[in-house]
């Protein structure tokens, strides 16, 4: 590896992060990432002062470009769009690896922002980039992203109020609804449900979810105590694996079949620590990453 490619090497897991965030998917993020090798390739890095700053301008832009082509396919998806499911892992210290930021419920809630908004959030938020470097990644001028990245994040607060139950407390209740929806138990799924818990599926229109989220406790935990006792997907309940994993920087389940995963679920917790959306991926186009078993 020569020394270009070792640069290159050293900050790819934070240019796939940046990516993902602002694409919320983890194939288009590695394209991203693989188009800003071609770039770094192509340049003339003499001239480059900061290697971590010019990656992360040229990842940055490419994944703009990328999600304003892709958001006309997101407004015509079937049912409910939701971002693609990576496992997670490492170190949770290191900004790259920011739990909150990566979680599902705030993926779900940057897709409400503009392509320029959501790029904007990520790099000085999550990333910390002054507003200087991140006018110079998007070409705009300094006074225009910080008007931009204000209005992204009070939308942000307004849409995702920041409180996070601790991840002890998370990884128990997680464990104790995979016990009771692998068991059938629904009077324990009650107790670990919100009363106004929203359940979102994405299928994609490849499988059969439902289209409209599923909201109350009562409903959400019919649907998940049923998951032992009915073909799922072509799945018999006892070809069926559910195994307990971090995704999106949380405790989350896979559902998978002999030959295949069929479905991710993560959950969003509320202050008091009870159960308030569940986010149940089953696009076969969307499980890839969690397929091939790549930790990011």
């Amino acid at each position: 590896m020569n020394a270009d490619e070792q640069v290159f090497h050293e900050h790819r897991r934070l240019l796939f992060s940046v990516a993902y965030r602002v694409l919320g998917t983890a194939a288009d993020a590695e394209d991203a990432v693989q188009d800003s090798w071609l770039k770094w390739s192509a340049a003339d890095r003499s001239q480059v002062l900061d290697p971590k700053a010019y990656l992360t301008r040229i990842v940055a832009n490419l994944a703009l470009e990328r999600l304003r082509s892709a958001r006309h396919q997101r407004e015509t998806y079937v049912g409910p769009w939701l971002p693609e499911p990576i496992l997670t892992g490492g170190d949770a210290s290191d900004a790259a690896v920011d739990a909150e930021s990566v979680s599902m419920a705030m993926l779900v809630v940057l897709e409400t922002l503009s392509p320029l908004e959501r790029a904007v959030f990520v790099l000085k938020e999550v990333f910390g980039f002054s507003y200087a470097e991140i006018g110079e990644a998007v070409d705009r001028s300094e006074a225009a992203v910080r008007q931009v990245g204000h209005r992204a994040r009070e939308h942000v607060r307004a849409q995702r109020p920041r409180f996070t139950a601790d991840r002890s407390s998370r990884e128990r209740a997680t464990k104790r609804f995979f016990d009771a929806a692998t068991g059938g138990d629904v009077n324990a799924l009650l107790e670990l449900l919100s009363p106004d818990v929203t359940l979102w599926t994405d299928g994609g229109g490849k499988v059969r979810q439902a289209l409209l989220p599923v909201i109350g406790a009562s409903t959400v935990a019919a649907w998940f105590a049923a998951i032992g006792t009915v073909t799922y997907q072509g799945v018999e309940p006892g070809d069926m694996k559910a195994e307990l994993v971090e995704l999106n920087g949380g405790p989350g389940i896979v559902f998978s079949a002999p030959d295949r995963v069929i479905a991710t679920v993560t959950f969003d917790f509320g202050a008091d620590g009870r159960i308030v959306a569940i986010h149940n991926v089953a696009n076969p186009d969307k499980l890839r990453a969690v397929t091939a078993r790549n930790v990011y």
